[in-house]
């Protein structure tokens, strides 16, 4: 998929460049509905980036503090701990749950470790 670069792009451009890949390819419509749904929110969308980043399990903390740093831009020992709690917060009763879900990522509560699903 080409998308024009992103100063040039505009909401419109993007969505039919997107709906023309669609069209090119098989995809199930629930499933396409599925991932516009849990990809809806920049915050899960910087939790899969973080898990594909590491590609292996890692501590939800350890994720709250990747998703916190992306979303800031800054290092997380320039963040505070009241943001990265916030953070984590979010991914364990929101986020998280919706990407388990669908099948996305898989959650060790016991252990509190996310791991990249294996699909």
């Amino acid at each position: 998929m080409t998308v024009p670069s992103q100063q040039n792009t505009s909401l419109t451009d993007f969505v039919v460049v997107l709906l023309e890949w669609l069209d090119e390819r098989d995809v199930d419509p629930t499933q396409v509905d599925t991932a516009f749904t849990v990809l809806a929110d920049h915050r899960s969308r910087l939790l899969l980036r973080v898990m594909h980043t590491y590609d292996e399990e890692i501590t939800l903390a350890d994720a709250a503090e990747g998703v916190a740093s992306r979303e800031t831009g800054k290092p997380i020992v320039d963040i505070s701990a009241d943001h990265v709690a916030d953070v984590y917060i979010s991914l364990y009763h929101d986020h998280l749950p919706r990407l388990v879900d669908a099948g996305l990522l898989e959650y060790d509560q016991e252990r509190d470790l996310v791991t990249p699903s294996t699909l």
